[in-house]
């Protein structure tokens, strides 16, 4: 991403903007051979003409056998922020306000509460400078230690072809970011999360957040399917939904993402995709 002012097909951000979107098409494609027959409802958005805000995204819902509730969303938009959003983006003051945000981001609330909840996204931002976030952390009802292992050992290797200590740096990050305050508890049992990476190295930070997207990939679709025929009780089920409480909380209260769609009024659907269809307090 060249500049704040990068339009779609414009620097950096047409590659970053073509791999998100490769990456959501195979997402969608490996969570509807899970579900045998389930099928995403496909909603592509744009700014109204007029808008101080240009570009749009790809939202994509599916409600299945497996998975109550996933989306899948790609977005791609530029302009000038709003105040709040300038002062919430590094950069922004001395861009005039002007940026540019592209990425993808995912949840997903499973049927079977032996089936953990998940979040991945990454992302590419650009005021008077730019860079990169991501990161995936698993949220289970009922933590099982060979998922939670399997899911960091993806991660760690993904980590371990970038930089030798970015497991640990990034692990500590998100066990620290994804922890209800209020609560004193975490929101589950972790897996990484990175911001503002610009090591001054594009292409290897590029390749290392797509070799995140990469491992997300591969080991989720894996522990869906090892959870999901596992009978469960309506205790069970009941105890999901307190959980889920705990989910709207974190994504309502401390979000980053959550934050930002407000600050720069983003498509609401958008960033609120990851609520979840039905929740207990």
């Amino acid at each position: 991403m060249d500049n704040a002012a990068d339009g779609p097909e414009n620097g950096f951000s047409a590659e970053a903007v073509k791999y998100y979107r490769d990456l959501q098409d195979r997402i969608i494609a490996a969570f509807e051979e899970i579900d045998s027959g389930g099928k995403f409802e496909h909603n592509d958005w744009t700014r109204e003409p007029g808008h101080r805000l240009k570009g749009g995204g790809r939202m994509r819902v599916m409600r299945g056998k497996v998975f109550e509730k996933v989306g899948v969303n790609v977005s791609h938009v530029w302009g000038t922020a709003s105040e709040q959003g300038t002062a919430q983006m590094p950069g922004a003051k001395e861009s005039g306000g002007r940026f540019a945000a592209c990425g993808i981001s995912l949840v997903t609330h499973m049927h079977n509460p032996f089936v953990p909840t998940v979040h991945m996204n990454i992302r590419c931002m650009a005021t008077s400078k730019m860079w990169l976030g991501g990161g995936a952390d698993l949220t289970p009802t009922f933590p099982f230690d060979d998922d939670t292992k399997d899911f960091h050992q993806a991660l760690k290797a993904a980590c371990d072809g970038y930089r030798g200590d970015a497991y640990e740096k990034y692990k500590k990050w998100c066990d620290e970011y994804f922890h209800l305050p209020h609560r004193r508890e975490p929101r589950g049992v972790g897996g990484i999360f990175f911001d503002d990476l610009a090591s001054g190295d594009l292409p290897a930070d590029f390749a290392f957040q797509q070799s995140v997207g990469e491992a997300f990939l591969e080991i989720y679709p894996k522990i869906v399917r090892r959870r999901m025929d596992m009978p469960y009780t309506e205790a069970d089920k009941d105890k999901q939904l307190y959980k889920r409480g705990r989910y709207v909380e974190f994504n309502l209260v401390y979000d980053r993402g959550t934050k930002f769609g407000f600050a720069t009024d983003a498509n609401p659907e958008a960033y609120l995709m990851s609520m979840p269809p039905v929740v207990k307090w």
